[in-house]
């Protein structure tokens, strides 16, 4: 089966404009997200999945900069541009991450990985990944689908936040769906906070001190719990973006999803 990670990235966000082509340790935020994830062991194909606006041609450059294939699509319509993604590349499976995460770790991304190679096929999942509910660092964020799955929800999705958040029609549907989820095998729940996601310059000036502490170019690519020990060593660090914990994309949609108060899950890997 081809495994395929689609990055979504662009320069036009809101709260933070060119985020994704902001400078961490002498490289651009996406260039070092996607050093990281080559990282992980288990092997997949990688694309970074950008809009056909203009101003998304510097996220093209970068991403060939870093030998990664580039698919341009819709601006806002992000279900469709994993389909058409995933389509042109041939492949069976799809992992959403979007490029907001450049301190995800590698071994994260292999454990989830490793929870769809023991779950996914066998149980014929439609969905599994590590966000509902949540308990790793914010920022580590895995969602795999089948293709067929997907193509489902790309289909019948009316609603603009599930094509915009790409995955929501499936996991907001625990009847209809097959669902899977993978808590961080520590038994902790980080997510509300450590916020290693970026989306305002709070997040920003968290990140960047990480990657200038710990990033050096004989060890580019570091641990999660090398970013860990740094934290609980400089806890001034987590107050930069502290007003910021536990902020999602889901708060402000709370009342048209069904799942929001459990999300139909339960800790470990589930459905």
């Amino acid at each position: 089966m081809t495994l395929l990670v689609v990055v979504q990235a662009r320069m036009g966000s809101t709260r933070l404009p060119g985020k994704v082509l902001l400078p961490l340790a002498g490289k651009p935020l996406l260039g070092r997200m996607l050093e990281r994830l080559r990282a992980a062991k288990t092997p997949f194909e990688l694309v970074v999945a950008t809009t056909t606006d203009p101003s998304d041609d510097l996220v093209a450059e970068t991403a060939a900069a870093f030998d990664t294939p580039v698919y341009r699509g819709h601006p806002t319509d992000l279900l469709d541009r994993h389909v058409k993604a995933a389509r042109l590349a041939g492949a069976d499976v799809v992992v959403k991450i979007p490029s907001d995460c450049p301190l995800i770790a590698p071994e994260v991304v292999d454990h989830v990985f490793g929870a769809w190679r023991e779950r996914g096929v066998p149980e014929r999942l439609d969905y599994l990944g590590n966000l509902h509910p949540p308990s790793y660092p914010d920022g580590n964020d895995v969602e795999v689908m089948p293709l067929p799955s997907l193509e489902v929800a790309w289909r019948e999705a009316t609603r603009a936040f599930e094509r915009e958040h790409t995955t929501p029609f499936l996991w907001d549907q625990p009847e209809r769906f097959r669902l899977a989820n993978v808590a961080w095998e520590t038994g902790l729940d980080y997510s509300q906070t450590h916020r290693f996601t970026i989306d305002y310059p709070e997040d920003y000036a968290l990140i960047r001190a990480i990657y200038d502490e710990l990033c050096t170019s004989a060890r580019p690519v570091f641990s999660l719990a090398d970013i860990l020990e740094l934290v609980r060593a400089r806890p001034e660090l987590l107050a930069r973006n502290a007003r910021y914990h536990g902020t999602s994309w889901i708060q402000k949609h709370a009342a048209e999803l069904r799942t929001r108060a459990s999300l139909g899950f339960h800790p470990g890997v589930s459905s």
